[in-house]
């Protein structure tokens, strides 16, 4: 069966129209915890400080040397990495695939929005602890600095969706802005949701406002 001239123009324009919108790359965060001082204090020993060793594309923030257990009620990992700075409260970021081993509930979140979520517990060399919530599946977001934002016209907490190109193309909706000077313009998405669109280093995605 052929395809008609029309039908090969409109996907044709489709596809320039969505190539010519504002792109972002893409980074898959994988599981990760956030602590905060006191629980740093009963994992790593009293006013032990977290160690630095890589940087994160987000200003200031920094993968730790640090690895602790995180136990669910229905399994565990046992080498989990901690992000640093220390945080106010201490979170916890899993997928959904994640959830199941652990046997967990969480709720998809943002960073930060902590009210109502599972706790669980944390195993480290010096001691554990256990967090009465904090757990999270974490919403697909991107950070973005004012300038991409003003020039795209595009404004805090405004929800858009991103097209992903590639063998396993899909489309993200529901994806949250976070508009900030503190921020470099990424988009982060969880590791299933990287299996799901073939995810590789370098993969950009294209915006739909």
């Amino acid at each position: 069966m052929s395809v008609g001239g029309d039908v090969v123009d409109r996907v044709v324009q489709r596809v320039l129209q969505t190539l010519s919108r504002p792109m972002v790359e893409l980074e898959a965060s994988g599981r990760h915890v956030h602590v905060s001082r006191a629980a740093a204090d009963a994992l790593f020993g009293v006013g032990v400080p977290l160690t630095p060793v890589a940087d994160l594309s987000q200003p200031g923030q920094f993968v730790c040397k640090e690895r602790i257990g995180v136990v669910g009620p229905k399994g565990e990992f046992p080498a989990v990495v901690i992000l640093g700075p220390e945080r106010s409260e201490t979170q916890v970021e899993i997928s959904a695939t994640d959830a199941l081993a652990l046997g967990v509930k969480p709720p998809v979140r943002l960073s930060g929005s902590l009210a109502g979520t599972p706790g669980i517990r944390l195993v480290g060399p010096k001691g554990a602890v256990d967090v009465d919530h904090g757990v999270m599946i974490a919403k697909r977001h991107i950070h973005m600095h004012p300038d991409f934002a003003q020039k795209h016209g595009l404004m805090d907490r405004q929800v858009v969706s991103v097209k992903v190109w590639g063998e396993r193309a899909v489309t993200f909706d529901n994806v949250v802005l976070r508009v900030s000077p503190q921020f470099a313009t990424y988009m982060h998405i969880d590791y299933d949701e990287a299996n799901a669109c073939g995810f590789h280093k370098g993969m950009l995605g294209s915006l739909i406002v």
